[in-house]
C-alpha cells in the first residue's frame, strides 16, 4: 500500500470523538482513506491504532510492542507523520561526571540510549577517572546554526557584485531574517562564489533551540531580499554548504551548532588504577590510532568513538539524531606529562537544544531533567551551552576509556563480558 503525502485530502475532517479504529482501518483497506488522512477523522491515539491495524493486516506482524509506548500520541504531532507507535531503546546512565564549565558546573549523570553492550560501562569508567582527577574543564567557544542557499548568476563578475552587495547590506538581511523569529539572531553571512553559483552561508544564534527550522525560515526571508535587490536568482534554500547531516570539512573547520572543547589532567596513579595502563601507552595508542590512522583513512573525525556518546545522548534527550554526523567531527588529543596524563576532545559541530523538537517528549524531557538543563535557560542559550559541555565531557570519558582499553589490550575481553 502506498501513501502519497501530496494528495488532496478532499472533504476529510472531523474531531475524531468516538472514532472506531477497526472501522477506520477497514476504510483504509477498502481505499476510502489513506493512512495520513486518518488524523482528520480521529484523535492522534485512535489514528495511530488504526494505522497499526492496517499494517498488521498487510504484513501479518503483531505490533503490540510497538503500540505499547509511554508518551501521549498527540504530544508527538510535530515530530512524526503516519504514527503507528513508539520505538523503545534501553537507556543507561554513566557518571556522575564532574564538569567545570562556564554553563555546566557540578556533577552530572549522562543518559545514553543504546543497544551496544559495553558502551555505557566504558563511558562510566571514563567518567569515574575524570571525577577522580577533579573533573573535566569544558568551554563552548563558538555558536552558530547555519543555512546556505545557492543562487544562480550570469557569471563570475555578476557573482562578485552579489557577494559585495551582501557584505555591504548584512544589516538589511538581518532585519529580514530576524523578523521571522523572536529568538534567532543573525550573526554573519559569508559569500562563496563558484562560477555562476553564489552560496551565502548564514549563521544564527538560536538560543536554547537547535534552531535548524528557525534558521531555514529566517534564511528564506533574507533570500527574498537578495533576489529583490540583486540579479541573483534563488535555486535552492539549502545549497549543501550549510552543511546539514552530511560529512563536511567546512563544519569541522568553521563549526556548526556548538563548538565545544573539554579536557582533563589525570594523575599517573589514577590512570594506572582505573585504566590498568600508563599515560605513555595511552598517548601512543591515541597518536597511532586517532591521529595517524585517521589521517591515513582521510577521516574528518580524529577520534575513537565520539559518535557513540553523541548518538546515545542525542536519542535519550530528544536531539535530531541525524546530526550525529556533524557531532562526530571530533579531534582527540592525548599527552603524557611527567606523572600525569593530559587528554582533550574538540567537537567542532555539536548541534544541541533543550527546547523544541523531540526535547518535549516525555522520556526525553525526563532525561534532560536528569542532566539538569531541560527547557529554556536564564540567560537564553545557557541550557544548550551546558548540555554541550556535559556531552563533551562524556565524549572525553568515552575516548579515554576506549583508547585505554586498546592500550591495555582489554577491548575484546570487555565486549566478550558485557557486549555478548
Amino acid at each position: 500500500m502506498t501513501d502519497d503525502s501530496d494528495a488532496d485530502v478532499g472533504d476529510a475532517g472531523s474531531d475524531g470523538d468516538g472514532a472506531d479504529p477497526e472501522a477506520l482501518a477497514d476504510r483504509v483497506t477498502d481505499g476510502d482513506l489513506r493512512l495520513y488522512e486518518l488524523d482528520d477523522y480521529a484523535d492522534a491515539e485512535t489514528a495511530a491504532t488504526a494505522r497499526r491495524l492496517v499494517v498488521e493486516r498487510d504484513t501479518g506482524v503483531d505490533l503490540s510492542a510497538t503500540g505499547d509506548y509511554a508518551f501521549a500520541a498527540e504530544s508527538a504531532d510535530s515530530n512524526i507523520e503516519n504514527m503507528v507507535g513508539g520505538a523503545q531503546l534501553p537507556v543507561g546512565v554513566a557518571g556522575p561526571v564532574a564538569v567545570r564549565g562556564e554553563a555546566a558546573d557540578g556533577e552530572f549523570y549522562l543518559p545514553i540510549a543504546t543497544t551496544e553492550g559495553a558502551l555505557v560501562a566504558s563511558v562510566n569508567r571514563g567518567c569515574s577517572a575524570i571525577s577522580a582527577a577533579g573533573g573535566a574543564t569544558a568551554r563552548v567557544t563558538k555558536r552558530g546554526m547555519t543555512r546556505a542557499p545557492v543562487f544562480r548568476v550570469d557569471g563570475v563578475a555578476e557573482g562578485a557584485e552579489v557577494a559585495e552587495w551582501v557584505e555591504d547590506n548584512e544589516d538589511r538581511l538581518a532585519e529580514a531574517a530576524e523578523s521571522t523569529t523572536g529568538h534567532g539572531r543573525l550573526q554573519s553571512v559569508t559569500p562563496y562564489l563558484v562560477g555562476d553559483s553564489v552560496f551565502l552561508r548564514f549563521s544564527y544564534d538560536t538560543g536554547d533551540a537547535n534552531g535548524m527550522n528557525m534558521a531555514t525560515i529566517a534564511t528564506r526571508a533574507a533570500a527574498e531580499v537578495v533576489e529583490d535587490e540583486t540579479p541573483a536568482s534563488l535555486v535552492a534554500l539549502s545549497g549543501n554548504l550549510c552543511t546539514d547531516k552530511k560529512p563536511a570539512a567546512i563544519n569541522a573547520v568553521e563549526g556548526r551548532g556548538h563548538t565545544v572543547t573539554a579536557d582533563v589532567t589525570i594523575p599517573r596513579e589514577v590512570v594506572e588504577e582505573r585504566f590498568g595502563t600508563t599515560p605513555e601507552a595511552i598517548e601512543e595508542a591515541n597518536t597511532r590510532k586517532n591521529l595517524i590512522g585517521s589521517a591515513k583513512a582521510g577521516s574528518l573525525g580524529f577520534n575513537a568513538q565520539a559518535a557513540n556518546v553523541v548518538a546515545g545522548v542525542f536519542i535519550a534527550t530528544g536531539q535530531d539524531e541525524a546530526h550525529v554526523v556533524e557531532g562526530s567531527n571530533c579531534i582527540t588529543t592525548v599527552e603524557a606529562r611527567d606523572d600525569e596524563l593530559y587528554a582533550s576532545v574538540n567537537l567542532a559541530s555539536l548541534q544541541v537544544g533543550t527546547v523544541g523538537g523531540g526535547t518535549d517528549l516525555a522520556t526525553q524531557s525526563e532525561m534532560l531533567d536528569v542532566i539538569g538543563f531541560a527547557g529554556g535557560g536564564d540567560p537564553v542559550g545557557s541550557n544548550a551551552d551546558a548540555l554541550a559541555e556535559v556531552i563533551a565531557a562524556g565524549a572525553l570519558a568515552g575516548e579515554l576509556s576506549l583508547v585505554s582499553a586498546l592500550a591495555s589490550r582489554h577491548l575484546s575481553s570487555a565486549h566478550e563480558e558485557l557486549g555478548r
